[in-house]
């Protein structure tokens, strides 16, 4: 609801200036012809005439009826799909420095879906890796950024499902501009959560997407994120780890 609430503002907030640029355009060159001193020998011009020399010099206004293309604050990837068989493993390199950040995007046909998710920075350097294991990954794909920071860096993506369940995945570098996430629009703010301890969050049956970002003040991030429903009923298990939760924190939807 926030993100309808703000695009819909900056949408009248384009609007708006978009009229007033108009506006003031018009009533400049009305100023200007007011303000031109009169030709005693011509008369006095008539109101009918100041209008149509008015409309004469300015240019008929251009109103666009489409609005501009909202800014895309989903995670679907616009990469090209690259089917991981069961077994296999496939790697993306991302050689420029200037790639600071990264989208996975794992999903399936309607099978399971179970991958190791790892980022190699140099050899045998392995400062961020996760386990996912997805019920149905067309319901439930996986959609995951990570941060890589001091390029060059390389996603590695394994399937350790059986042949019988292959899955799609998409890598692409995306914006490093702003925070991970709107975490700013959260009403509790940020939750502690001490070493060994356990945190549950519960959610009403309509909400169809949640964003999780964890963090730490530079030391290593080691947890386990699981959806419940019912009892006993994984949906979705994460467990991730990071070697400097600062440096490159978590962020899921």
């Amino acid at each position: 609801m926030k993100l309808a609430v703000a695009f819909s503002l900056l949408l009248s907030t384009h609007f708006c200036a978009e009229a007033f640029t108009i506006n003031k355009i018009a009533g400049s060159k009305f100023r200007a012809l007011s303000a031109t001193p009169k030709n005693p020998r011509s008369g006095d011009r008539t109101e009918a005439a100041m209008d149509a020399a008015i409309r004469k010099s300015a240019p008929p206004p251009v109103y666009s009826s489409a609005p501009p293309p909202p800014a895309d604050t989903s995670l679907r990837a616009k990469s090209p799909e690259v089917t991981v068989q069961g077994g296999s493993l496939k790697t993306w390199a991302f050689s420029s420095p200037a790639v600071e950040r990264v989208q996975v995007v794992l999903k399936t046909e309607g099978r399971p879906l179970d991958a190791d998710v790892e980022l190699w920075a140099g050899p045998d350097n392995t400062p961020h890796k996760m386990r996912v294991y997805v019920e149905n990954g067309a319901t439930r794909p996986f959609s995951a950024v990570l941060e890589t920071p001091r390029g060059p860096n390389t996603i590695a993506v394994r399937n350790i499902g059986q042949l019988e369940f292959p899955m799609a995945a998409q890598i692409e570098a995306v914006s490093a501009a702003g925070p991970l996430g709107d975490m700013a629009s959260i009403d509790h703010g940020p939750m502690t959560i001490q070493g060994g301890a356990l945190r549950t969050y519960p959610f009403d049956p309509h909400v169809e997407s949640i964003q999780i970002l964890l963090k730490t003040d530079g030391r290593p991030l080691n947890a386990r994120v699981e959806l419940l429903q019912g009892p006993n009923n994984n949906k979705q298990v994460i467990e991730l780890y990071t070697e400097d939760g600062l440096d490159r924190p978590f962020y899921a939807i």
